[in-house]
C-alpha cells in the first residue's frame, strides 16, 4: 500500500500529525472520521476539501465516517472565532442538519457511515456527564488550547462555548469503543479539539488514538471560507451560489491560488498536475489551471449539464459582441448570473419614447444620488450599459432591455447593477 501521508504532503494538504500515525497507517487499514457542524443549511467549497480528503483515504483503502454535529451544532465551536456565537434554535438545526445530510448523501462512497452526534450526546446526563468524562480533563489542559486563549486574548469565553473542545472529545471516545474508529482528520483549525479527543481517550482507555490535520482554503484576504460569512461563500448549493457563479469563482482565482487548488480540488495524479503545471506557466494568459478547475469542479458539484451551460454563458458575456449575447439571454439565466447584485427599478413606458442616460439613472432609478456626479462618470466614460461603453449623449430605450425586463450597468469592471423595468 501507498504511504497516504506522502500523498497529501505534495498535495501542500499535510499541516498536523500525531507521533506514531505512519506506523498506525501501515500495519492495518484504518477507520477515520471527521465531523461537519449544521451552522448553515449548506456546505461550501472549505467543506467539499473535507470530502475530498475522505476520497484520497478510501483511495488507499481505508474506511471513513462522517459526522454530522447535530449535538455539538447546539454548542457553536469556538477555533477561530473573536466573539461569541449565536446560538441557532432547534428548528434552524434541524433544518440544517436536514440540508447538509443530504448534500453529504451525494458524496459519500457505498461504505461510508453517516453518523449523527446527537443520538449519543441528546440524551447525556449533565451530571453524569460531567462526572464520567469531565473528569478526566482539567481546566488547566483545556485553557491551553489556542480556541480558547485567543478567545480570552480578545474578550472572554461562556461556559458554553468553553465545553465544546470535551464534547467534541467525547465524539472521538464514543467513536473508538463503538465503531473501533483511532483517527480523526480535520481543518488545522481543529488541532486541539483533536489532540483533546485523544487525551480523552487515553485516560479513559490507557490506549492511544491519532488525528491529522489539513490545509484550509482561504480567501483572497487570508481568512478561511466560513459559514458566518454568507455574502463571501462559494457554497454548494445551487440556490445559494448558482452553477454560473461557482463556474466563475474557479476561473477568476489567481494562478497562485489556482497553482494550490490543483492540487487540493482534483483527484489527478502528480505527473497530470506537474504537466499542467508547466503548460500553464508557459503560457499563463490561457488560463489553463483556472480552466481545468472550472470544468472539474463544475462537473462535480453542479454536473455536466450545468457546467455546458456556464461555459456557453461565459462566452457568451464575454465574446465579441457583448450586447448581442446578452440579448440571447433568457430571464431564469440572466438571474443566476447576476444573481444578488444591486436593483434598481424604472417604469417601462418611460422607456417607450427614448429616456437620456442621465435622467434614467438619476431621478427615475436613483442610481446616482445626483446629475453631477452621474455625469461626472459618463464623460470619463467608465459606465456600461448591457456591457457597451456609454456616454453622457446616450439614451435608453426599448431595445435596451434584456429578456423583457432588465438592463444591465456596470461601473468599472466588476461592480455591477440591474435596472429592473417595471
Amino acid at each position: 500500500m501507498k504511504d497516504i501521508l506522502k500523498e497529501l504532503a505534495w498535495r501542500g494538504l499535510l499541516c498536523e500529525s500525531t507521533r506514531g500515525i505512519k506506523e498506525q497507517l501501515k500495519k492495518e487499514i484504518n477507520t477515520l472520521y471527521i465531523g461537519f457542524d449544521p451552522t448553515s443549511d449548506s456546505l461550501q467549497i472549505g467543506n467539499f476539501l473535507t470530502i475530498l480528503m475522505l476520497e484520497h483515504f478510501h483511495r488507499f483503502g481505508h474506511k471513513t465516517l462522517i459526522i454530522i454535529g447535530g449535538a455539538t451544532g447546539m454548542i457553536g465551536d469556538p477555533s477561530e472565532k473573536h466573539k461569541e456565537r449565536t446560538l441557532l434554535d432547534k428548528e434552524i438545526l434541524l433544518h440544517n442538519t436536514h440540508c447538509i445530510q443530504k448534500q453529504l448523501e451525494l458524496f459519500k462512497r457505498d461504505k461510508t457511515k453517516l453518523l449523527n452526534n446527537y443520538d449519543w450526546i441528546g440524551n447525556l446526563s449533565f451530571l453524569n456527564f460531567v462526572r464520567d468524562i469531565g473528569k478526566n480533563l482539567t481546566i488547566n489542559y483545556m485553557m491551553a488550547k489556542d480556541s480558547v486563549k485567543s478567545r480570552l486574548m480578545a474578550e472572554s469565553i461562556s461556559f458554553t462555548e468553553f465545553t465544546y473542545q470535551l464534547l467534541q472529545a467525547y465524539d472521538f471516545y464514543h467513536l473508538y469503543i463503538h465503531e473501533n474508529c483511532p483517527l480523526q482528520i480535520g481543518g488545522s483549525d481543529q488541532w486541539g479539539n483533536i489532540i483533546t479527543g485523544i487525551e480523552l481517550i487515553r485516560r479513559i482507555t490507557g490506549r492511544t488514538a491519532h488525528g491529522i490535520t489539513f490545509s484550509l482554503i482561504t480567501k483572497s484576504n487570508g481568512t478561511k471560507f466560513g459559514k458566518s460569512d454568507n455574502n463571501e461563500n462559494i457554497w454548494l448549493d445551487y440556490r445559494k451560489t448558482s452553477p454560473y457563479k461557482f463556474y466563475q469563482f474557479w476561473l477568476n482565482v489567481s494562478d497562485k491560488e489556482a497553482s494550490r487548488f490543483i492540487k487540493y480540488y482534483t483527484l489527478l495524479k502528480k505527473k497530470e498536475i506537474d504537466h499542467l503545471l508547466y503548460n500553464h506557466n508557459k503560457s499563463p494568459y490561457k488560463r489553463i489551471l483556472q480552466k481545468t478547475l472550472a470544468k472539474n469542479m463544475t462537473k462535480w458539484i453542479h454536473g455536466e449539464g450545468n457546467y455546458k451551460k456556464s461555459l456557453k454563458v461565459s462566452n457568451l458575456l464575454f465574446g465579441a459582441e457583448p450586447r448581442r449575447s446578452l440579448a440571447s439571454l433568457d430571464e431564469k439565466t440572466f438571474l443566476s448570473v447576476f444573481q444578488g447584485i444591486p436593483n434598481f427599478q424604472i417604469h417601462r413606458c418611460l422607456l417607450q419614447r427614448g429616456l437620456s442616460i442621465i435622467e434614467a439613472l438619476t431621478d427615475n432609478s436613483g442610481f446616482f444620488f445626483s446629475k453631477r456626479e452621474a455625469i461626472r462618470v459618463l464623460k470619463k466614460k467608465s459606465l456600461f450599459v448591457n456591457r457597451e461603453k456609454v456616454d453622457d449623449k446616450s439614451v435608453l430605450n426599448e431595445n435596451s432591455i434584456i429578456a423583457n425586463r432588465y438592463i444591465l450597468l456596470q461601473q468599472g469592471k466588476k461592480n455591477y447593477s440591474i435596472l429592473e423595468v417595471v
